[in-house]
C-alpha cells in the first residue's frame, strides 16, 4: 500500500503555526436517528472533533437541539444526491434536488461537469440548505462539506455557491500510486483554486480502511505538524467499534484529537 503523502507539509513563514492538529469529523449528523446516536457516542467519549450536520432530514431537527445542548462543533454536510426525508420538506425542493441528483449519478465524471441547465437548481437547492442549517443552528454557517464530496461538483463550485470565507473539505488526499496523474492533477489544481476563498485543512483522509493499522498511524502521525482531517462514519459498526476501542488510542500515540474543528489559519487572512 501507498505510503501517506508527506510531500505539502506546510512551509515556514506561512500563516500555519507549527503545531498540527488532528480533526476527526464524523459526517451525516441528523440523516436519521441512528447516524445522530452514533456519532452522539463518539463525541461523549470524545473521540470525535466535531459532525457535519445535514438539513430536511428525518432526524435533523432532534440533531440540532442536541447540538445546542452539547455544544457540539456542527458544519454544513451539503447533500445533492440523497432524497431529503423530512415529511415537512417542501415538495419544490425535492423536485430541483432530484434534478441535480439524477445529474450527477449519472456518470462517475458528471460531478466535474457544468450544467448550464441547472444553474437555477443548484443556487436553490444549496441556498435553502444554507438557510435551514441557519435557521435550525442560530448561527451562520461557517464550515461546509459535501455528502458524497459532491460540494465540489463543478456548478457548486463555479457558480461560487459556497459563502466566501468558510471552512470546506478539501479533496481526498492521495500519493503518488494511489490515482492516476491527470486525476491527481485536477484535485491538486481545484484545491489550489479554492484556496481564494476558502480555509481548508492541509491533509483530508477517510477513517477506511482500517488496515493496516499503520496507515492509520501514518495518517495520524502526520497530524503532529499539519492540519489533518480525518471523515468517519461512527453508523458503520467497524468503524464504532475502532473509535471507542483500545486500538483507537494504540494507534493515536501521543497524537491528540482536537476538541472541535479548529484551524490555526485565520478565516479573514484566506479570503482574497
Amino acid at each position: 500500500m501507498p505510503r501517506v503523502a508527506l510531500e505539502r507539509l506546510p512551509k515556514s513563514g506561512t500563516n500555519c503555526m507549527p503545531s498540527g492538529v488532528l480533526i476527526l469529523n464524523a459526517d451525516d449528523w441528523g440523516r436519521d436517528i441512528a447516524n445522530t446516536d452514533r456519532a452522539m457516542q463518539c463525541i461523549q467519549k470524545k473521540v470525535i472533533s466535531s459532525v457535519s450536520a445535514m438539513v430536511f432530514m428525518a432526524d435533523a431537527q432532534r440533531a440540532a437541539i442536541l447540538a445546542q445542548e452539547h455544544e457540539i462543533d456542527c458544519g454544513l454536510h451539503l447533500n445533492l444526491t440523497t432524497p431529503f426525508s423530512e415529511p415537512h420538506c417542501p415538495p419544490q425542493l425535492k423536485e430541483h434536488q432530484g434534478r441535480i441528483s439524477r445529474f450527477l449519478r449519472a456518470h462517475r465524471l458528471a460531478p466535474v461537469l457544468f450544467h448550464p441547465k441547472l444553474i437555477k437548481s443548484f443556487d436553490y437547492v444549496v441556498q435553502s440548505q444554507i438557510d435551514e442549517f441557519e435557521r435550525l443552528y442560530g448561527m451562520p454557517v461557517r464550515r461546509i462539506d459535501g455528502h458524497h464530496h459532491m460540494h465540489l461538483a463543478a456548478n457548486v463550485i463555479h457558480q461560487k455557491l459556497l459563502p466566501a470565507g468558510t471552512i470546506i473539505r478539501r479533496n481526498f488526499t492521495f500519493s503518488t500510486g494511489e490515482k492516476g496523474a491527470l486525476n491527481r492533477w485536477y484535485r491538486a489544481r481545484q484545491d489550489a483554486s479554492l484556496t481564494r476563498r476558502h480555509v481548508m485543512a492541509d491533509f483530508f483522509y477517510s477513517l477506511p480502511p482500517l488496515e493496516p493499522r499503520s496507515r492509520l498511524q501514518q495518517i495520524f502521525q502526520l497530524a503532529m505538524h499539519a492540519q489533518v482531517e480525518v471523515e468517519t462514519h461512527p453508523v458503520n459498526d467497524a468503524e464504532y467499534q475502532f473509535l471507542t476501542g483500545e486500538e483507537f488510542a494504540q494507534c493515536l500515540g501521543f497524537q491528540e484529537v482536537a476538541r472541535g474543528y479548529h484551524l490555526h489559519i485565520p478565516l479573514a487572512e484566506s479570503i482574497a
